[in-house]
C-alpha cells in the first residue's frame, strides 16, 4: 500500500468521525426549533425577568454560581438564533420578528435589573460587576464559538446539555444585568461597557448562526427585491466590522498594559533591590503618553549615583523615555526628611512601627515557645529513662510523667506539681520509694515529685 493510498484512507476516516449528516435532523425541524424561542411573550418574557432577578442577585452578592443559574434559564439565545437563521436563509420576515423580540428582550432585561439595582441596598460593584465592563476580542471569539457550536446542536436530535453550556459560556445575562447597574448607579461607563459586550455577543452568535447555516447548505428564501437583499447583507457586514473594531482596540491595550506592567514588576524586583532598604510601597502607571513608576523605598538611603544607573537600566526592560520617581526619607537628618515632605515623615513612622511590632510578635513568639517547651518535655521523658530505670528500679514495671496544675480551693492558691504514675511488679518499701522520687526529681530538675500507683 502506497503513501497516496494510506492518505486516502485517513482522509475518509477523519470525514466520518466528523461528519454529523447520521445524527441530524431535517432542515424543518431545525428550523421550528429554532423559531420556537424566538417569541418573547407570556411564560417566556416572565421567565426571562425572573432570570434576569436571579443574575442581579448574583451580581449583587458576588456568587458566580447564582449567575450560572440564572444563564442556564434564560432563553436569550432564542431570538439571538433566530436572526442569524434569517441572514442565512434570506428570510426577511425571520429576521425583523426576530430582532423586534430581541429588543423587546432586551428593554425589559435592562428595566428589571435597573429596577433591581435600585431598591437593593448594596451598590458596591464587586468583581464580577466590573468582569463585564471591558470587553476584548477575546469576548468576540468566546461568542462566535459559542454561536457555532450553538446552531450544531440545533441541527442534531441529540442537542443534550450543549444549548445551556453555550448560554453559560457566552454570558449573555450578566452585561444585560451590569447594565442595568450602571443606570441604577448613575455610572454610565459601566452601562456602555457592559451593553457593548451584550452587543458583541448577540452579534457574533447570530453571525456564526447565518455561517453554520450556510455551511449546512438550508434551503435558502430568495428576495423579491434583489436590492433590498444586497443592502441587508450590506448592513450585516456593516454591523460585523462596527462591533469587532472597538473590542480589537481595547484588546491592544489591555494587552500592552500588561506587558508595560509585568516590565515594570520585573525592573522593581530585580534592580530596586538595595541591603537595608526596603520597597513599601509602588505605583505604575501605564496610560500613554505620562507613563510612569513610583517607587517608595524605607531604610537606607540609595546614593542619586544608584537611581541614575537604575534610570539608564530601564531601556533593558523596554521602559524606555518611562519617568521613574524614588521617594525615600528613612535615613536622612530631620532636616533633610523635613525637606522631603509629609510623604517620607509617613514611611518612616510606617517604617519604625513595622519594626517595633516585629520585635514585639518575636519576644511574644519566643515566650511561648518556652512555656510550650514546659509541657512538652515529658512527652518523651518517660522513654527516655526507661533503660535507667530497669537496671536501677528494676520493680517498676510502667511508668507516665506529666506536669499538673494544683488548686487549693480554701485559699484559693494554685501550684504546678510534677507528677509520676507508677505501676509496680511488686510494691516498693517507702524508703525504696523516696529514693526513687529523690533521683527523679534530679533527673526531670525539679524541686519535688508526686508518686501515683495505678
Amino acid at each position: 500500500m502506497n503513501f497516496s493510498e494510506l492518505f486516502l484512507q485517513f482522509q475518509n476516516y477523519l470525514k466520518g468521525i466528523f461528519d454529523p449528516s447520521e445524527d441530524r435532523e431535517s432542515e424543518v425541524e431545525t428550523i421550528e426549533n429554532i423559531c420556537k424561542g424566538i417569541n418573547f411573550r407570556g411564560s417566556n418574557l416572565w421567565v426571562l425577568i425572573f432570570a434576569i432577578f436571579i443574575a442581579s442577585l448574583g451580581l449583587n452578592v458576588n456568587s458566580t454560581a447564582v449567575i450560572i443559574g440564572a444563564m442556564l434559564i434564560s432563553p436569550l439565545m432564542g431570538p439571538i438564533m433566530g436572526i442569524g437563521l434569517g441572514l442565512g436563509i434570506n428570510d426577511f420576515e425571520l429576521i425583523k420578528k426576530a430582532f423586534r423580540n430581541l429588543a423587546i428582550a432586551t428593554v425589559f432585561g435592562i428595566l428589571t435589573s435597573t429596577f433591581y439595582f435600585l431598591i437593593s441596598p448594596l451598590n458596591e460593584a464587586r468583581s464580577e460587576l466590573l468582569a463585564r465592563t471591558t470587553p476584548t476580542i477575546y469576548d468576540v471569539l468566546i461568542a462566535f464559538f459559542g454561536g457555532m457550536a450553538g446552531i450544531v446542536a440545533s441541527s442534531t436530535r441529540l442537542k443534550g446539555n450543549v444549548i445551556p453550556g453555550v448560554a453559560i459560556a457566552t454570558a449573555l445575562m450578566p452585561p444585560l444585568c451590569t447594565a442595568g447597574f450602571g443606570i441604577a448607579s448613575g455610572n454610565f461607563s459601566y452601562f456602555f461597557g457592559a451593553f457593548y459586550l451584550y452587543m458583541i455577543n448577540s452579534v457574533f452568535i447570530a453571525f456564526a448562526t447565518t455561517l453554520g447555516v450556510k455551511l449546512m447548505h438550508f434551503s435558502k428564501k430568495t428576495f423579491v427585491d434583489k436590492a433590498r437583499g444586497k443592502r441587508v447583507q450590506q448592513l450585516v457586514y456593516t454591523i460585523l466590522f462596527l462591533t469587532i473594531v472597538p473590542s480589537v482596540y481595547i484588546t491592544y491595550n489591555m494587552i500592552r498594559k500588561n506587558i508595560f506592567q509585568t516590565s515594570a514588576d520585573r525592573f522593581i524586583v530585580n534592580e530596586i533591590n538595595f541591603p537595608n532598604t526596603f520597597v513599601v510601597n509602588k505605583y505604575i502607571d501605564a496610560e500613554a503618553p505620562d507613563r510612569k513608576i513610583s517607587v517608595s523605598l524605607v531604610g537606607k538611603e540609595v546614593p542619586e549615583e544608584s537611581i541614575i544607573m537604575l534610570r539608564q537600566k530601564m531601556e533593558q526592560y523596554g521602559l524606555e523615555n518611562v519617568r521613574l520617581d524614588i521617594s525615600q526619607g528613612f535615613g536622612k537628618k530631620e532636616e533633610d526628611a523635613g525637606r522631603e515632605g509629609l510623604n517620607n515623615l509617613v514611611l518612616q513612622d510606617f517604617y519604625r512601627r513595622n519594626q517595633e511590632e516585629m520585635k514585639q510578635q518575636v519576644q511574644e513568639i519566643n515566650y511561648l515557645k518556652s512555656r510550650l517547651e514546659k509541657y512538652t518535655v515529658y512527652d518523651s521523658v518517660a522513654l527516655s529513662i526507661s533503660p535507667e530505670l530497669k537496671i536501677l528500679f528494676p520493680y517498676i514495671r510502667s511508668i507516665a510523667v506529666s506536669r499538673l496544675v494544683r488548686t487549693e480551693v480554701e485559699l484559693q492558691r494554685s501550684d504546678t506539681l510534677t507528677v509520676a504514675f507508677l505501676s509496680y511488679q511488686k510494691a516498693p518499701v517507702a524508703l525504696e520509694e523516696e529514693r526513687f522520687k529523690s533521683w527523679l526529681a534530679t533527673r526531670l530538675k525539679v524541686p519535688n515529685v508526686e508518686i501515683i500507683r495505678y
